[in-house]
């Protein structure tokens, strides 16, 4: 059965440019994916018209120069949307990194230049022909990833090929040729000539398009490539690297907070610090290195008390309400998340730790008193300028206060009273009163 059907507007863009004189071809991952079965929303097309006769043909209003110098123009179809339409082309001289490229060349030269001989398809939308010299279509019923011609001139060509293929072979369930698996290993330690940006790009589309991300990381530890780009994980455990395995997958970048839960669960095992390390090497975003430091050391703190709680028969309400002070009101549902993702690849280690129904219930317990009960300094029945009418100043003294009142209040929230807790923050500044003279002494001496 033909699954090669390009959108009515991909067809309309390809039908201008052909009819203008101009070869035109679907080419790249959309005719992998369709081949496969699977939805592509991105149909690229490549053509024997440059940059400037594309301009010419679509007219300023529908073009965008995504990227002239190599050949690509991105073209707005009927409804608005861009599609890439590249020139055909050539490698002159790469770097590893960058790549000239010369213009004038053929669709079979342009499809030579590819990295994988299953993103090296080309469907005719016109004629319906298919064009695959390097046995795409066979690689793709044999389930491997294969580099087209020789591996290592292709990841000479481009160091982030090994990046790609690995994340291809865990997306897809494919397995990666002998060959290229070799030429993926003999550029390992070159790839630290990768922008950090192209490396967290890479790093992000496995977390958001592979179920099973330990698939690919795996392969990032063993082939050397987190040892030249991420030593911090150079030998992180099996364990480490199945956690986010067990969060849902993002399904796409709209959804970035999945994402970096699934960067937590990786770096879970490292300190704070180095989890938000790794993080700012890949120049996250201030937001995310933020996320994935604060749901790490949430872990770190309240992780191990919790499985010893529930372990010891389950946390009474006052524990559970330290918990969600801690951790926040808005942040329960990410840290159970992130817990149950990491007890059940303990668990699959046979490591005694709580079950997910544990986690479930936990969870339940959570939600309801972070709605419900007093948890913060803002849900106290007194606050700061009711102290200071009381007669308490303002100080640091004051603010000591306070968080032995939400303490008192965080055991037990029958207390969360104006009268009571006006009497015990003047019992506590009678006491700070008292304590001082004896603290000065002390510093003196």
């Amino acid at each position: 059965m033909n699954r090669l059907h390009p959108p009515a507007t991909v067809l309309a863009i390809a039908s201008q440019l052909e009819e203008a004189g101009y070869e035109t071809w679907c080419v790249g991952g959309a005719i992998r994916d369709a081949l496969l079965g699977h939805p592509h929303l991105d149909w690229d097309l490549a053509t024997s018209a440059t940059p400037e006769q594309m301009r010419a043909i679509f007219g300023a209003r529908r073009t965008i120069p995504v990227g002239v110098d190599f050949g690509t123009v991105g073209v707005l179809d009927r409804d608005g949307k861009m599609h890439e339409v590249t020139t055909f082309r050539r490698d002159v001289k790469t770097d590893g990194r960058h790549a000239e490229v010369e213009f004038g060349a053929s669709l079979n030269d342009d499809l030579a230049r590819r990295d994988f001989t299953i993103n090296a398809i080309a469907f005719s939308p016109s004629t319906g022909e298919v064009r695959d010299p390097f046995g795409g279509q066979q690689d793709l019923r044999r389930r491997i990833v294969r580099a087209v011609g020789d591996p290592d001139a292709r990841m000479r060509e481009d160091r982030l090929r090994a990046l790609r293929a690995i994340r291809f072979a865990a997306r897809f369930g494919f397995a990666i040729d002998e060959p290229t698996r070799r030429a993926i290993d003999s550029s390992a330690p070159y790839l630290g000539r990768l922008s950090r940006e192209r490396v967290k790009q890479e790093l992000d589309k496995t977390m958001e398009q592979v179920r099973r991300p330990s698939a690919a990381l795996e392969v990032w530890r063993s082939s050397g490539a987190f040892a030249s780009l991420l030593p911090q994980l150079a030998s992180i455990d099996a364990l480490a690297l199945r956690a986010p395995d067990c969060l849902a997958m993002p399904g796409s970048a709209s959804r970035p907070a999945r994402r970096s839960l699934r960067f937590a669960a990786l770096l879970a095992s490292l300190s704070t610090k180095d989890a938000g390390a790794v993080m700012s090497s890949l120049k996250a975003s201030r937001a995310e290195v933020q996320f994935v430091e604060s749901a790490v050391d949430k872990w770190r703190r309240y992780g191990g008390e919790i499985r010893r709680a529930i372990a010891a028969g389950g946390p009474s309400d006052a524990d559970v309400r330290r918990w969600v002070a801690g951790i926040g009101r808005l942040d329960v549902g990410s840290f159970a998340r992130l817990a149950g993702a990491l007890w059940a690849v303990a668990r699959e280690e046979r490591h005694a730790v709580p079950t997910a129904g544990d986690v479930r219930r936990l969870y339940r317990r959570m939600r309801v008193i972070a709605i419900r009960d007093p948890i913060d300094l803002g849900a106290l029945a007194v606050d700061g300028d009711d102290l200071r009418r009381a007669g308490i100043p303002a100080g640091r003294s004051l603010g000591m206060i306070l968080r032995a009142l939400l303490d008192i209040v965080i055991a037990d929230p029958t207390k969360n009273s104006v009268d009571f807790l006006l009497s015990e923050a003047q019992r506590q500044h009678e006491l700070l009163t008292a304590n001082a003279p004896a603290r000065r002494d002390s510093q003196e001496t």
